[in-house]
């Protein structure tokens, strides 16, 4: 969620508005609370390669939460904000991470894991107040920091951790080569070319944000001075108004959320932005190939259709049988939840 050369390119412009509240939130202002809490991570003592975790609900201080990290060298891990208090002390634990992140609403799943956290310095919540000398409130904390960079400002990124189905999480720690935040990793700039990102774009982001698909795909619309509308948690009716509403270019669903957001539609041309329709999205927008052009995409089902629509000029997700496809789900497969834990 670096906001750099967007902050004073377009300093008003929102870089992030909350689908429920309203809150928007510009690119200046993001820049100025992602400098302060890096700062305090430098007063903390951490430096580059240092470990902090996130354990917060979908809100309007998490994209600085974790821009912060990504501007000071850091790793940060980016929690289930469903998992108890024993799971969430062992991935702080085995992350290393010197500091927690938290929101009011999971204060008390937090203050219950830190009990075994002897190695948390300092917890941070993000959107309240503070209650001792281990648990601060974020503005608290963060006052008469500098709103400009740190001096060794250089590129962090996210650790995040696997669901654990074959035992305990695990965390997945890539590379972090020294180089300025104004640099991407190489992962970001295949992402950008794949999903076709650009300066303008309107991204809607349904998802958790611990999860690693959309928080990659807030992080690259940010980065191309794009605005993201965040819903704090999916609803199909609700998601359907918000592509109206903001004109929404991008944005990323996983299968059973398309079902439901298409069934709440009046029909296929409901959906009209551009959607990755897998966890693991293989493919962005399509070019204009014009009438009929298509690509396929595999979903966990069946086959999906990449469609351009004519009318709207962007491209919209067509669910639909193809010859040799199943109709039906498979006898047994279960429906993932929109929030799974």
């Amino acid at each position: 969620m670096y906001t750099g050369k967007h902050a004073y390119l377009r300093p008003l412009q929102p870089a992030f508005i909350m689908a429920g509240s309203g809150e928007a939130v510009t690119y200046r202002e993001l820049e100025m609370r992602e400098n302060r809490l890096a700062h305090l991570f430098r007063k903390l003592g951490l430096k580059r390669l240092d470990h902090y975790a996130i354990f917060m609900e979908n809100n309007s201080r998490y994209l600085e939460a974790c821009g912060a990290g990504e501007r000071s060298g850091l790793y940060y891990t980016c929690v289930n904000s469903y998992l108890t208090p024993v799971e969430l002390a062992y991935i702080v634990n085995n992350s290393q991470s010197r500091v927690l992140i938290t929101s009011v609403a999971k204060l008390d799943v937090a203050r219950e894991a830190l009990k075994e956290c002897p190695k948390v310095e300092l917890c941070i919540v993000a959107d309240g107040a503070g209650e001792s000398a281990r648990i601060v409130g974020l503005r608290e904390a963060t006052a008469g920091l500098p709103e400009t960079p740190v001096p060794d400002e250089c590129i962090g990124t996210a650790m995040l951790y696997s669901s654990g189905t074959t035992g305990r999480p695990k965390g997945i720690l890539r590379p972090l080569p020294e180089q300025p935040p104004t640099q991407p990793l190489p992962i970001f700039s295949f992402l950008q070319k794949l999903w076709q990102y650009r300066e303008g774009m309107i991204y809607l982001s349904p998802a958790p944000l611990y999860h690693s698909a959309p928080q990659a795909a807030v992080n690259l619309a940010i980065c191309e001075g794009g605005t993201v509308i965040i819903m704090e948690q999916f609803d199909p009716e609700a998601y359907l108004a918000l592509v109206e509403k903001w004109g929404v270019t991008h944005s990323q669903l996983v299968p059973t959320m398309f079902q439901d957001a298409q069934a709440a539609g009046s029909g296929e041309e409901t959906l009209r932005p551009v959607i990755a329709g897998d966890r693991d999205p293989r493919r962005g927008a399509l070019p204009d190939r014009g009438e009929g052009g298509h690509d396929q995409m595999v979903g966990t089902d069946h086959p999906r259709i990449l469609r351009r629509d004519r009318r709207s000029g962007l491209h919209c997700l067509r669910q639909r049988a193809m010859a040799g496809a199943p109709r039906q789900r498979r006898q047994g497969s279960a429906r993932r939840p929109a929030h799974p834990r």
